[in-house]
């Protein structure tokens, strides 16, 4: 009786479902994108919360280029590194520089996204440059060139990711990547944003006429798009398992309770046989593959058993259907 009743939620759960637990602790991460949207309260409130978070990350992001990018004449790419090189060649400011090359942009974005969205990009984009100008009143946090292309490359990742979750851009690329996604979905936007960076790092080494500088740079652009990606997407590379096994009712129970995922069957035959076998099929966190393998290998030595990655996952304990592609 124990083994229907293990068996039986093999059929009720999805394949990559964890327990409601993960589900919440998910929903903890980004507080203000789970809050009630019924009603006008709730949905200001949310708005609120939203723009708490784009001059948090605006802050951070002037940090990253205010006391770690710029003084060290790193270009990070984007609107900020062309920025940070016509700083060594025109009497304006990072920050100003930023603000105004990305008023055609605004133009395009205001075409492309409608007023709505650009109001909270002119917000950040205009803090954002702000806080540059602040920080860079300061003295850098550090003269070690790689250093600061680490420190200040995570840093405007996590700025970035802030901003992008709350809805916003910080302007200049930034639109522009979001305006590819929506073209190009299937690209993701730290890779987008890699691309179009690396131009800017180039011009930077014959502005500068410093190979190493600008190869310092790429490293912080590299860290930028490895760091961004972490904090869009999360941590939601998963292995994808199936099992072909003459005792599937023993791994799939014991999959069940011990790793508590989903097991789904599927009917398949052998070919050469004939024989007719249940396929497991199973969706796991990437620490739960090698206790996962382990029970297999306990229950049938002689199982086939196929491994592969999974990158993008919707579904209980993973990502939402529902949620924006960023």
């Amino acid at each position: 009786m124990k083994e229907e009743k293990a068996l039986k939620k093999t059929t009720k759960r999805e394949a990559s479902g964890t327990d409601a637990g993960n589900v919440e602790k998910a929903k903890r991460n980004m507080p203000w994108k789970t809050m009630p949207t019924n009603g006008s309260k709730h949905r200001g409130v949310r708005r609120v919360l939203d723009y708490v978070v784009m001059t948090l990350a605006a802050a951070i992001y002037g940090i990253a280029i205010g006391l770690f990018l710029d003084p060290n004449m790193l270009a990070p790419g984007g609107v900020a590194g062309t920025a940070v090189i016509l700083n060594r060649v025109l009497p304006l400011e990072t920050g100003t520089l930023m603000l105004i090359m990305n008023v055609p942009i605004f133009l395009f974005g205001l075409w492309q996204f409608g007023l709505k969205f650009m109001i909270s990009t002119i917000f950040s984009t205009t803090l954002a440059s702000t806080f540059v100008n602040l920080f860079r009143q300061y003295p850098a946090v550090t003269q070690e060139p790689l250093l600061a292309a680490l420190v200040g490359g995570s840093l405007t990742a996590v700025g970035l990711g802030l901003t992008f979750h709350a809805g916003s851009t910080t302007g200049g690329t930034d639109i522009i990547v979001k305006y590819l996604r929506q073209k190009m979905p299937y690209l993701k936007t730290g890779m987008l944003m890699l691309g179009l960076d690396v131009i800017v790092v180039t011009a930077s080494a014959f502005v500068f006429g410093d190979v190493e500088r600008a190869l310092y740079a790429g490293i912080s652009v590299g860290v930028t798009s490895f760091v961004l990606d972490l904090v869009l997407y999360g941590r939601d590379g998963a292995k994808l398992i199936y099992i072909i096994s003459d005792h599937p009712e023993e791994i799939a129970k014991r999959l069940l309770e011990e790793l508590d995922v989903g097991v789904t069957y599927f009917e398949g035959a052998g070919a050469y046989s004939g024989k007719e076998k249940q396929v497991i099929f199973c969706v796991l966190r990437k620490p739960l593959s090698p206790r996962a393998e382990a029970i297999v290998k306990e229950e049938d030595p002689k199982a086939f058993l196929i491994v592969t990655n999974a990158t993008e996952i919707y579904g209980e304990g993973y990502k939402s259907y529902f949620g924006e592609k960023l």
